[in-house]
């Protein structure tokens, strides 16, 4: 009997605002391996999507702000673990969509859950290095704090199919800020599989959202959309960069730039301080 069992193919979907939609288009492409063979089929998300991703983080944009650093860290930890529990699934998948041998999907899956770990303990420390006392001439104190910027789109990294898509969307959200991705086009997969565990890790809905489908299609409305603060343009290739730093320049978005990155290195505090706004308060002495 059980030989004859026809296994259940998973049913991919979009992320936005905790819930897992389908594609308001009813698309969707066909995902393949490295050496062609089918995988599944992942939604084609549209640029009607891509705004209702945009409200979802807006929405939720001021209870995660708000939120203590602790219990954002406590939050990230919590994907981390969830993420280990499901560890041979990720090792599985990421060994299909990158092409690669199990032991090195076992190494970048490893390093992307302590990444999140990494990011974790951070939160409760950007504002030291972020922040100052500024000296003033004058009987006042004159404080700098770092806040978050906003809305951020964070294209996923095309050359690293989950260690480059934990290392952006983890300082983005640590920080405060509410995110909208668009998983990697050749390999999607890996991404929409981390929404499953970002639902189940306390994570607040709207937090991070993501999409799949043509980069291009979908990160074109982000760049000239009024209510999205920042984009970081890790996944572009330069003439997409190029187009969508323009569209971006409408509303003085906050824009990171493509640059090679060996995703296995040390991150350092580059992309966790990259989507902060510096608020300065003065304040009279003795008052």
């Amino acid at each position: 009997m059980s030989d004859n069992r026809l296994s259940v193919l998973k049913t991919y979907k979009l992320f936005v605002g905790g819930k897992f939609p389908r594609s308001e288009s009813g698309r969707v492409y066909e995902v393949t391996d490295a050496k062609g063979k089918w995988l599944a089929n992942a939604p084609l998300a549209s640029r009607k999507d891509a705004r209702d991703a945009v409200v979802a983080a807006r929405k939720a944009f001021g209870g995660w702000s708000g939120a203590t650093a602790y219990n954002r860290g406590q939050i990230l930890y919590r994907v981390a673990e969830m993420l280990e529990g499901r560890r041979d699934q990720f090792v599985h998948e990421v060994a299909d969509a990158g092409g690669v041998s199990k032991s090195k999907a076992t190494a970048q899956v490893d390093a992307a859950i302590d990444r999140w770990v990494w990011y974790a303990g951070w939160s409760d420390k950007t504002t030291q290095i972020a922040g100052s006392a500024n000296p003033v001439a004058g009987p006042y104190f004159n404080l700098s704090s770092p806040e978050p910027t906003g809305v951020v789109a964070l294209l996923a990294p095309q050359d690293s199919s989950f260690l480059g898509l934990v290392s952006v969307i983890a300082p983005a959200i640590v920080t405060g800020n509410t995110t909208i991705v668009i998983a990697a086009e050749g390999a999607p997969l890996p991404a929409l599989s981390l929404a499953e565990v970002l639902a189940t890790s306390d994570l607040p809905g709207g937090v991070v959202n993501v999409l799949s489908g043509r980069t291009a299609e979908i990160a074109a409305p982000l760049a000239a959309h009024q209510d999205v603060n920042a984009i970081d343009l890790a996944g572009a290739d330069p003439e997409l960069a190029t187009e969508l730093e323009k569209a971006a320049a409408e509303n003085l978005k906050r824009v990171l730039r493509p640059q090679p990155v060996d995703w296995t290195a040390d991150p350092g505090t580059g992309r966790l301080l990259t989507f902060l706004e510096t608020k300065t308060v003065w304040h009279p002495m003795g008052a």
